[in-house]
């Protein structure tokens, strides 16, 4: 027997339509690469949106194909969100921190109709565009007067479509299961690999992010939105805070620790999402200044950290400087992406400030909509006991059935799982603590090493800003941890010391055999550590120093 209710497709344009129709005054505030803030809000975004798709029909883009964005995090950017996907059409958002190569490959791959772009890459557009034969025009985000010049054919005014374009539009209806937005992974290994989100997949996600136990947004939040429009969708959170009525601030590219403070304390955001890196910048700058600055201005109460994991100083930074909780969210491109939320349950009221920290340090557990297991190199299901390490494998309604265009082949099993590459263990309460990559995973004479452990405690040491370690052969033990170490600005600490702060912390055949000192390490266009440069950089390594 069914039931006897509605059913009406989850479309992502009925996430604006209800923003406007019930917080249609709620702002929206982003600010240009000059500095200049300009505010709009709900409705007129709604309005603008249906604009763009009415142009999107002018210029003969039809449904179901993708459109690519090169911007930052913008109004326009954000109108894009919703008149191309509520139109029926595809949004592309492209990483311009790629490789040129890797953005010719994938607008290739994508077969892109049009690209809108900021006019900051008008450098990387002129050296893209005689290389994407299927791209009909070139839009540039902005208005009239500051139109720049572009050795491209078809060269439009985002503003002058926009414009010259009806506001009166009316949704169409089409099935909820229809293709939203396309976003493609780092190609880290091999080409970079595109993950086509649904009209389902993306509402259904935008409902999980909104629950109290995930980002716990509400129309009372005003949001911060440090991750890129181009990271698999900002991490949901545009359609997560239209879902809710949340004021959105868009940073555009200015991410500098003075920028985003200024834009926390003007705009009284109250969360605020973004990479570990970004936060380790911002709480640097901030002691340094902590005399200058009025801290009390600040109505910021919770940070969101992802990408990797925020270690855990800088977690008890934000407590101790700030009073703000830090949420660790842990996904993947695949997952749309969130998955784990390191939020508390009732077991850890009155717990220690150090026990609630385990707890953050932790990727989080599930949330509703996805599902864990934890396999072993057979393929068997292993216990969620905490302790038990195995291969982690997800399913639900926001996890990838297959890559755009069937590459990379089959990716899920016969029941649905999809491999994440990540080795973790999972407890009674669903908490996930990743140890490593697959590929990450250090072994030695026979036993695990997490680099991901180590990596943490040595970024805990007062001493170092960042750190990564790597697996380097070694001709006893197969393998054995190297540790290279970036210093914070004007400190100098040695090896000596950094070993005798990791000794007693871990145990003795985990320290690292050689820990080495660098200005910077290398990260990949998502802001993760690009571990196989330093690989490549440091094969051998214990070898020749030997």
């Amino acid at each position: 027997m069914l039931g006897l209710m509605q059913s009406r497709p989850l479309l992502v344009s009925t996430l604006v339509d209800y923003a406007a129709s019930c917080h249609a005054d709620r702002e929206v505030v982003s600010r240009d690469p000059d500095g200049l803030v300009h505010r709009t809000n709900y409705a007129i975004v709604a309005a603008r949106a249906k604009r763009l798709a009415n142009a999107l029909h002018r210029l003969g883009v039809q449904f179901g194909r993708p459109v690519a964005t090169l911007a930052w995090n913008g109004f326009r950017h954000l109108e894009l969100y919703y008149g191309v996907t509520g139109s029926g059409r595809v949004l592309h958002t492209v990483n311009p921190r790629l490789f040129p190569e890797q953005i010719q490959y994938i607008i290739n791959h994508a077969e892109d109709a049009f690209v809108f772009f900021d006019p900051a890459f008008v450098p990387l557009v002129e050296q893209l565009a005689p290389h994407l034969p299927l791209v009909r025009g070139w839009v540039a985000l902005c208005d009239a007067a500051d139109m720049p010049a572009v050795k491209v054919k078809n060269l439009l005014c985002y503003e002058d479509i926009v414009g010259a374009a009806s506001s009166d539009y009316q949704w169409p209806l089409f099935d909820e299961n229809t293709a939203s937005t396309l976003c493609y992974t780092s190609g880290t290994t091999g080409n970079p690999k595109g993950v086509l989100y649904s009209h389902r997949s993306t509402v259904l996600h935008a409902f999980g992010a909104c629950t109290t136990d995930s980002f716990g947004f509400s129309a009372r939040d005003s949001i911060l939105v440090v991750v890129p429009l181009f990271h698999a969708n900002a991490w949901g959170v545009p359609f997560a805070a239209a879902l809710c009525g949340a004021k959105l601030v868009l940073p555009g590219p200015r991410l500098d620790p003075e920028s985003i403070y200024m834009l926390l304390e003007q705009e009284g955001c109250t969360m605020a999402g973004g990479i570990p890196t970004i936060w380790l910048n911002f709480l640097a700058w901030v002691e340094t200044r902590r005399a200058q600055l009025d801290l009390s201005r600040l109505k910021l109460k919770r940070v969101f950290a992802g990408g990797t994991a925020p270690p855990r100083a800088t977690i008890e930074k934000f407590r101790d400087l700030l009073g703000v909780f830090l949420l660790h969210v842990w996904g993947m491109t695949e997952t749309s992406p969130l998955v784990t939320i390191a939020s508390p349950v009732s077991k850890h009221a009155g717990l220690s400030a150090d026990k609630i920290v385990d707890m953050q340090v932790s990727q989080g557990r599930q949330m509703y909509g996805v599902e864990l297991r934890l396999v072993d190199a057979d393929g068997r299901v292993l216990p969620h006991d905490g302790v038990t390490v195995g291969e982690l494998k997800v399913r639900g309604n926001w996890v990838i059935s297959g890559y755009f265009k069937g590459e990379g082949g089959q990716v899920v099993d016969r029941d649905g799982w999809f491999g994440t590459g990540d080795v973790a263990t999972i407890d009674p309460d669903g908490y996930v603590r990743l140890t490593d990559r697959l590929k990450d995973v250090i072994k030695s004479g026979g036993e695990w090493i997490s680099s991901i452990e180590i990596e943490n405690l040595a970024v805990s040491h007062p001493d170092v800003f960042e750190a990564a370690v790597i697996a380097v052969h070694h001709p006893v033990w197969q393998e054995r941890p190297l540790l290279i170490i970036q210093p914070k600005p004007g400190r100098n600490p040695s090896k000596e010391s950094i070993l005798e702060f990791l000794s007693s912390r871990i145990v003795k055949w985990w320290l690292p055999d050689d820990v080495l000192f660098v200005e910077s390490l290398p990260h990949t266009a998502t802001g993760k550590l690009l571990k196989t440069e330093l690989r490549a950089r440091y094969h051998g390594h214990l070898a020749v120093s030997g």
